[in-house]
């Protein structure tokens, strides 16, 4: 703004100048004008004096010798009017001159001054004289002695004068006119800068404002044009701050779905460069959404179905879907859909591709499937054990007492184990669907696992097993007792059924301080030295139905469902449990167990 400011004044100091410059000559030259004029006139009012007073005789004729009166009068005549006097007669021919031989004159016939002389006005000129070699003034004036003569008296004067006139006027006018330049200067110094000022304010602030900082205003300008552009500028700035503010939530708000979306987004631009990816998507790839974003999609070649998937989204411009595998670094089944972007004019601007991590899905829904097949196979079997013998005794071929005996007794067995495996069942789907209240209150742990104890107490001696309890006297938990105490009748139950005769089963808790929950826990571990469970299947025991050795768990009595209800009653009470085993050596099934419930 500054050279703006260097310019305005520069062009306003140079129109002041040109004026003062543009007036001292116009001074000057009236003032020149003006001072000929009055000599003009001076001069002329003394040819009329001189008129009256001079006797001068007739001119001779053209060739006699000119009488020296005439040259002696002009002398005279310019020693009292101060100006030189020349008689000229009326062909011309100089008669007398106070400053110059007459006879070296040439004829003044033509002279602009005797030829414009008419009587009562008399002619002027000004011109270079080439006898005194400066600018002249003179004035001529027909004029009739008394003594006979009639010609011309003509009067010049030196402009010498004038010119030193001139010149002091010049000096005076001069000095007046460079001081007038430095007040028009300061002056015009003192507009540029009350001009440029605000406005100087006013791209400062919309510099501001360009480089975002959205809370610069010009203020108030006052009332003229430039206040009004200034309250502009700053409407201007309130409608931008205000937009900015709404994109900026916008922006905000959307960022926040994205990154908690839980599918994942790819976007790829008309360009098949990489637009946008939510955290989801970096999750599910394995991926950095700085390291790809602004490159081209084939930058996920490791997944060479995805990218041929995308490949195929962008060629058709058209709604696609699939299910892939891909592996980052395990499975995952991923239902991709690819969707065209398009605004309002239809134009294409690229593809959006979701993500969805489908594998617990397709997992559930094949373990629901099984389920389903599962409980069809348990169902059946007792079923058909019992359709099958109470069909051999309505036939009447059973006659033997003791054998008929033994038929109902294998009747009344698969009609329990069927009704225990109803009763797991609907125990499960009721514990799955959350639809069990469970009742917390204290419980003395010691007494539980006594009670346990005596429930399983016929089985351990039928197999010379012992229980071994090793529980503090004052431990208390807070926890669901009749929950509480079907899980451990399940776990202890278990290591009952699959350790040998004359082994062992421990129970024992420990208190300690868990720091991921912050909080007191116990954890409790039921260990037996029974056939114990291989490694392959430690990770699915859990499971619905899943038996490591399922024709020893039948003949054991068991439904394949009683670790599945633990695990779930454990996690209703917030609870965790893990297990350890060795094949030949036994089992450690562990629960931990927070002391105090939180309020749910």
């Amino acid at each position: 703004m500054r050279p703006f400011r260097s310019r305005l004044t520069l062009i306003m100091l140079l129109l002041v100048g040109i004026s003062v410059l543009a007036a001292g000559l116009t001074m000057a030259k009236v003032f020149r004008d003006s001072h000929i004029s009055s000599l003009e006139e001076y001069m002329a009012r003394e040819i009329n004096l001189l008129e009256d007073m001079l006797e001068l005789p007739a001119a001779p004729a053209e060739g006699e010798n000119l009488p020296l009166v005439f040259e002696n009068e002009a002398k005279r005549l310019a020693a009292l009017t101060d100006s030189r006097v020349t008689f000229v007669a009326k062909d011309g021919r100089v008669l007398g001159d106070s400053q110059s031989k007459p006879g070296l004159m040439d004829n003044h016939l033509n002279r602009e001054e005797i030829r414009d002389a008419r009587p009562g006005v008399p002619g002027h000129a000004v011109r270079y004289s080439e006898t005194l070699g400066r600018d002249m003034l003179y004035v001529a004036a027909p004029i009739v002695s008394s003594g006979g003569f009639e010609g011309y008296v003509r009067l010049s004067m030196s402009l010498a004068i004038v010119e030193e006139g001139l010149q002091r006027g010049w000096v005076i006018m001069g000095t007046a006119l460079a001081i007038l330049f430095l007040i028009a200067a300061l002056i015009s110094y003192r507009i540029a800068r009350g001009l440029t000022r605000p406005i100087e304010h006013i791209m400062e602030t919309a510099n501001r404002i360009s480089k975002l900082d959205y809370d610069a205003r010009v203020g108030s300008m006052g009332r003229d044009e430039i206040g009004q552009l200034g309250a502009s500028i700053d409407n201007m700035a309130d409608s931008l701050q205000t937009q900015m503010h709404t994109i900026r939530d916008n922006e905000s708000l959307l960022q926040n779905v994205l990154d908690n979306m839980t599918g994942g987004i790819i976007m790829i631009d008309e360009n098949e460069k990489i637009g946008l990816v939510n955290r989801q998507a970096e999750r599910m790839l394995g991926v950095r959404a700085d390291r790809i974003v602004g490159r081209s999609y084939t930058e996920l070649k490791r997944f060479y179905d995805l990218t041929k998937f995308i490949r195929e989204g962008l060629q058709h411009k058209a709604r696609t879907h699939d299910e892939l595998s891909l592996f980052v670094p395990e499975e995952k089944l991923i239902a991709l859909d690819g969707v065209p972007m398009t605004i309002q004019d239809d134009s294409y601007h690229g593809m959006l591709f979701l993500f969805q991590d489908v594998s617990d899905i397709r997992r559930l829904e094949r373990m629901r499937s099984e389920f389903v097949a599962n409980v069809s196979h348990e169902l059946k079997t007792p079923v058909a054990a019992v359709q099958g013998f109470a069909e051999t005794l309505l036939a009447g071929g059973v006659k033997d007492e003791e054998t008929a005996r033994s038929f109902l007794k294998i009747i009344y067995d698969e009609g329990d184990r069927l009704n225990r495996l109803i009763g797991d069942i609907l125990d499960l789907s009721k514990i799955e669907s959350r639809r069990i209240q469970l009742d917390y209150a204290p419980v003395h742990m010691l007494t539980l696992f006594q009670s346990v104890s005596k429930v399983l107490e016929g089985a351990a001696e039928q197999k010379r097993i012992e229980i071994r309890l090793d529980v503090p006297e004052e431990l208390f938990i807070e926890a669901d007792e009749d929950r509480l105490r079907q899980i451990f009748i399940n776990l202890v139950g278990n290591g009952v059924s699959y350790t040998p005769e004359g082994g062992r089963i421990i129970i024992k808790a420990d208190e300690f301080m868990d720091e991921e929950y912050e909080s007191e826990r116990i954890r409790f571990s039921v260990s037996d030295n029974g056939i114990g469970i291989p490694k392959k299947d430690l990770p699915r025991i859990f499971e619905r139905f899943y038996r490591v050795d399922k024709a020893r768990s039948r003949s054991s009595g068991g439904t394949g469902l009683g670790l599945s209800i633990v695990k779930h009653l454990v996690e209703l009470h917030r609870g965790t449990i893990s297990v350890e085993s060795e094949v030949g050596s036994g089992s450690t099934f562990m629960v931990e167990l927070p002391v105090l419930q939180e309020n749910p």
